[in-house]
């Protein structure tokens, strides 16, 4: 007996190949392979461009990239295929005239501690990178004053600053155990690194020298291996 063969439509071939493309997009996100992660989600998108989460996921990587603009332009194509339920509604505050009430905190606290407008700014830009990298993942919205904690503490640890949660707890009126569970979230999902590029307001980053170091060491391995 002969067995049937259904043929798969020229649609469903082109919904398949626009969720590979998104799974391998994942995969260079994960591995911090940016520009190979944007175009891939690209491709996805004009494979499917009514597909929310290839909006969401281009996002994330633009905004790993730190191309914040293009970012939330692909949120703004988020919301148009999903407008509603809890994560449209954390996406929609974007786009808000105001401060969400974490930003709101940070600011206060942040300027009444003397802080430097880049420290600052560093902290915004940690707290909307961190909204979108979350992703469908849920973030916890009671307690504002412990995620302006957090993202201050984390700031300061980028930078080697001399802070302590404790510290940071008590002049922000909140639980050390509240700031260290925020704090770790912020570190895994931004996999944050110490003088990491996006957060460091220093004059000088320490990690420009072991890229040197690293740089030159490859060019003498090349010239002590050539014939």
């Amino acid at each position: 007996m002969r067995r049937s063969r259904v043929a798969r439509s020229p649609q469903n071939r082109q919904q398949q190949r626009a969720q590979s493309l998104n799974e391998q997009g994942l995969a260079h996100y994960a591995n911090w392979e940016l520009d190979e992660a944007i175009d891939c989600f690209r491709k996805s998108i004009r494979l499917a461009p009514d597909a929310a989460e290839y909006h969401l996921n281009l996002a994330r990587a633009l905004a790993r990239a730190g191309d914040y603009n293009l970012a939330l332009k692909s949120i703004a194509e988020f919301l148009r295929c999903e407008p509603t339920g809890a994560l449209a509604a954390r996406f929609q505050q974007f786009f808000a005239n105001s401060f969400d009430p974490v930003e709101a905190v940070l600011t206060d606290k942040m300027k009444a501690r003397g802080m430097s407008l880049e420290d600052t700014g560093a902290a915004l830009q940690m707290w909307l990178e961190f909204r979108i990298a979350r992703g469908r993942e849920s973030i916890t919205r009671t307690a504002p004053e412990a995620w302006a904690a957090a993202l201050d503490y984390t700031v300061q640890k980028v930078n080697f600053r001399d802070a302590t949660v404790q510290a940071v707890a008590r002049f922000y009126n909140t639980s050390a155990a509240r700031v260290r569970a925020r704090h770790k979230q912020l570190m895994e999902t931004l996999d944050i690194m110490p003088c990491d590029y996006r957060y460091f307001t220093g004059k000088q980053n320490p990690l420009d020298k072991l890229i040197e170091a690293a740089t030159l060491l490859e060019e003498l391995e090349r010239r002590f291996s050539q014939g």
